[in-house]
């Protein structure tokens, strides 16, 4: 389905981000004609320039626009999903501790939610980024732990021991 093929705002958005046949200044026009469409301030147009700016590799401009969004007061779909990509911005950004700090905020409020995974897994990149490969590694492997057939205590355990151990 294209962009103009779309009846919802939602489905039209969503068309844009399928559209593989345009490139990222294309898509962030696109994306902003569409939040144009919403009132001033609102959430989900902010979350969704946001993304756009962020998929482009303009992180700078995307902060402001995730600030905004999260301010705004995103729903429990998009609101994890914004605080998980201003992370890995601020990442990408060189701000480690703030990505890192961002992250365990949202699994500690949320840590079975849908996001949980992705917030693990972005968690680690930070904490490998900041300079800490074990505590990343323990991260990792604590969020795979639910996803493997047997194992769970053993890889809880070793993921306890390289948070614990400095010299294993």
């Amino acid at each position: 389905m294209t962009a103009s093929e779309a009846t919802t705002w939602d489905d039209r958005v969503e068309a844009v981000w399928a559209d593989e046949t345009i490139d990222d200044e294309q898509r962030i026009a696109a994306i902003d004609a569409l939040a144009a469409e919403r009132p001033a301030g609102d959430a989900r147009a902010a979350f969704e320039a946001a993304g756009a700016r962020d998929s482009a590799g303009h992180e700078v401009e995307a902060e402001v626009f995730y600030r905004a969004a999260l301010e705004a007061g995103l729903d429990e779909e998009h609101r994890p999903q914004a605080i998980i990509q201003l992370a890995s911005t601020l990442r990408n950004l060189g701000r480690t501790a703030e990505s890192v700090a961002l992250l365990e905020q949202q699994l500690a409020d949320d840590p079975a939610g849908p996001y949980g995974d992705a917030t693990a897994a972005f968690l680690a990149l930070a904490l490998a980024s900041s300079g800490d490969p074990r505590r990343a590694t323990a991260v990792a492997l604590r969020a795979l732990v639910p996803h493997l057939p047997r194992y769970h205590r053993s890889v809880r355990a070793y993921a306890d021991e390289l948070e614990t151990d400095p010299l294993s």
